[in-house]
């Protein structure tokens, strides 16, 4: 009887194991700068989220398939497609709806989000994002003078401030 125990203890581990070995190639795989477009559009389907996650980071991945890993059901693989310099203003405006604050300001803090999304997320109800925004360099004018406007003092600051360094640029 302990021998039988001890041989399905002994299995499980080792079946697991190859299972592990096996994520750990598919992430790897996911990770690689060579692997092809169709690839990676596979791999964006497995069912870990870590092989996800490496295809949202590998800047190889088509804008496609970044766009439907925008709507992953894990946080980690979105923001992970966020900072993927790949990723299409029309993805970040997706993200920049994300139910997940994290997400969200990822997104408002990201240096190539364009002035049009950051404007689009002025309106967020997190005063924490309106903040974000308004510290990000690619924010627009009107958004700024917006949001010099908002509920929170230290949004409305932030704001009057990144006017200000617009001011001083120009001069």
């Amino acid at each position: 009887m302990n021998k039988i125990l001890f041989l399905l203890v002994f299995l499980g581990f080792t079946l697991s194991g190859a299972t592990l070995a096996a994520n750990d190639d598919r992430v790897r795989q996911a990770n690689l700068p060579q692997t092809s477009a169709s690839e990676l559009t596979q791999l964006a389907s497995d069912s870990d989220w870590e092989v996800r996650h490496a295809v949202a980071m590998n800047r190889k991945t088509p804008t496609q398939t970044l766009h439907k890993l925008a709507s992953d059901p894990n946080q980690d693989v979105r923001i992970a497609v966020c900072t993927n310099l790949s990723t299409t203003q029309k993805t970040l405006a997706v993200l920049a709806k994300d139910k997940s604050e994290q997400v969200r300001s990822v997104v408002a803090r990201f240096e190539y989000v364009s002035a049009e999304v950051l404007d689009s997320m002025a309106n967020d109800t997190s005063a924490e994002i309106r903040m974000e925004v308004a510290r990000n360099w690619n924010t627009g004018r009107k958004t700024l003078e917006k949001l010099s406007k908002d509920e929170f003092e230290e949004v409305s600051q932030m704001a009057l401030i990144s006017i200000s360094k617009l001011d001083q640029e120009k001069e």
